[in-house]
């Protein structure tokens, strides 16, 4: 059985660095690609970070340069590292697995539809 609960979200204040944490049961890395989300109350949700089984890397335009996914496969847990935050960055921010449907499959990992497990989530606020 999969289960994601993410931690590490907190007030901080514009300019501030905050990370991540998403540990990850029932979750093999190989077999699976990872994402975090993020959402605002009363809108959709955004794919902030992607990470495949290979190692490729996807960031939305809005984070690239100040955010970093990555992941340690022994102790099971993904990782957003977020600096230079801005007040736009608030949102509670969510971590997202799916298991790869072949060899042949290539997600596209900010994609909310491709995914089948999500955490419940955790808040981030940065002030300014």
């Amino acid at each position: 059985q999969v289960q994601l609960v993410e931690s590490g979200g907190d007030s901080v204040q514009a300019g501030g660095s905050l990370k991540l944490s998403c540990a990850a049961s029932g979750v093999s890395f190989g077999d699976y690609f990872m994402a975090w989300f993020r959402q605002v109350p009363g809108k959709e949700r955004e794919g902030v970070a992607g990470i495949e089984s290979d190692g490729t890397i996807s960031y939305a335009d809005s984070v690239k340069g100040r955010f970093t996914i990555s992941q340690d496969n022994a102790k099971n847990t993904l990782y957003l590292q977020m600096n230079s935050l801005k007040p736009e960055d608030t949102a509670i921010y969510y971590c997202a697995a799916a298991k790869y449907a072949g060899s042949w499959y290539t997600p596209v990992v900010l994609h909310e539809q491709e995914y089948t497990y999500w955490g419940r989530g955790t808040q981030v606020t940065v002030s300014s």
